[in-house]
């Protein structure tokens, strides 16, 4: 079904969760700038509750995030993450409507249910939450009874499980070792404490991983009823990040064998009838992704394609990033300089960007092309665009006509680097990112 053409995947691109990418932030932004955001932000408004810990620390992964082996470590962070809540909550306007929460890490349920409820009764007492919708992100191997029937307390409707294969040889490769009994186990419970959307990530690309093994996982996850399926390549930059030295590289299957992988998963999804969303998210077609996606309503943030359509997303804790319309700002990526921080009572927002007209307009034709495969683009910025985007429109894998630049239904591993042709901050950083399929 797709064309295979090497070299327009040879440049590692974005994933393009915020524009301009994190690459960009400087520190010439800051709490002031921070500040001065969140009391002009009005009405709808997400929030992202960040707990940089797991129980465990898997070798490939690539998040800011530590073991959850000291007591007086976690304690601390909540204590920080508490003060930060209601630091922010007392600067937004009274016209300010929390419609989301979305716990992420790490692993949010490295901490214990009874702290995660106070953490959640903090929430509730210093936001002006509007029936929010719940989502979190879940470590199967330290999920239980306890953690199900807070989740159920709280009203958790959506919770994505880090699956990533169910093969035992290669949980071994990675350093993730969750026998079938767990996920078996979560899945059940995250049921009957009322989760309806349950997202699995799956990943390709691993050390020693084989057609066949892919294959298995994808048809256990649909086996599961998952509602959502994202299925991400492995990045292995170990030179970026120190815990992945642990994965055998010279195991790791070439671009073609990844190319091939992607193909697999995206017809074995479609067959099992799931609706493709963007290039490497699929959901089933009652979802609310994918009935977002049929609308043209779909988004990207800091968690991937999304049907929330917030215009201001609030990132809390350690290295959580908040997205404004005019602003991206990040908070202090060491949680022991974050902790002393608000210990002083003072917000950790330390790098970002102030988002010029240019960068959102430009960033608007990005996240159309990746959410919907199509953009209407200014001639300005198809003409600045075109010499990177021409070898893609010579090998037919886009088109334009009237000023809207289609990407086909074949060429969906490109979008990305598509995508890129429209990103000119590229062009002047050295920045390495993640392979484009």
């Amino acid at each position: 079904m797709w064309p295979y053409h090497p070299q327009l995947l040879a440049t590692p691109v974005p994933r393009y969760t915020s524009f301009p990418t994190a690459a960009e932030f400087t520190e010439k932004v800051g709490p002031q700038d921070y500040v001065e955001a969140l009391r002009g932000a009005t009405g709808d408004i997400s929030l992202y509750v960040h707990i940089p810990f797991c129980e465990k620390i898997c070798w490939y992964c690539g998040c800011n995030t530590a073991a959850a082996n000291r007591a007086s470590r976690l304690e601390s962070y909540l204590d920080a993450l508490h003060r930060e809540i209601e630091l922010v909550a007392a600067q937004l306007p009274a016209s300010a409507r929390i419609r989301r929460i979305a716990f992420g890490g790490g692993s949010p349920n490295a901490i214990a249910p009874v702290d995660f409820l106070r953490l959640f009764d903090q929430l509730t007492l210093s936001f002006p939450l509007h029936d929010p919708l719940i989502s979190i992100e879940l470590d199967p191997r330290t999920f239980d009874e306890s953690w199900a029937q807070v989740l159920g307390g709280v009203g958790a409707r959506h919770a994505s499980l880090g699956v990533q294969t169910f093969a035992p040889h290669l949980q071994e490769a990675i350093g993730r070792v969750q026998p079938l009994e767990m996920i078996d186990k979560a899945v059940t419970l995250l049921r009957d404490a009322g989760v309806s959307s349950l997202n699995m990530d799956l990943m390709y690309g691993l050390p020693g991983q084989t057609e066949d093994d892919l294959t298995a996982s994808l048809d256990l996850a649909t086996h599961y009823g998952a509602d959502r399926i994202a299925l991400f390549g492995y990045a292995h930059v170990p030179h970026l990040i120190a815990r992945q030295k642990r994965i055998d590289g010279s195991k790791l299957p070439d671009q073609e064998v990844r190319f091939r992988m992607a193909a697999l998963g995206h017809d074995r999804l479609v067959e099992a009838g799931y609706q493709q969303v963007g290039f490497d998210h699929f959901a089933l077609p009652g979802d609310p992704l994918a009935q977002a996606a049929r609308r043209l309503q779909l988004h990207r943030n800091f968690q991937g394609y999304t049907e929330d359509n917030a215009p201001i997303l609030i990132g809390l804790g350690a290295s959580a990033i908040s997205s404004f319309p005019s602003l991206l700002v990040q908070n202090e990526k060491n949680s022991g300089r974050y902790r002393m921080a608000l210990s002083q009572g003072h917000l950790t927002a330390e790098r970002g960007i102030v988002r010029s007209v240019e960068d959102r307009r430009r960033g608007a034709i990005i996240s159309e092309l990746l959410c919907h495969g199509r953009a209407r683009c200014d001639r300005a910025a198809l003409d600045a665009a075109y010499p990177r985007l021409k070898p893609f429109l010579e090998a037919g894998l886009a088109t334009i006509e009237n000023s809207m630049l289609v990407i086909g239904s074949h060429a969906l591993p490109y979008s990305r680097s598509i995508a890129a042709a429209f990103d000119p901050y590229r062009q002047e950083s050295a920045r390495r990112f993640s392979s484009a399929v």
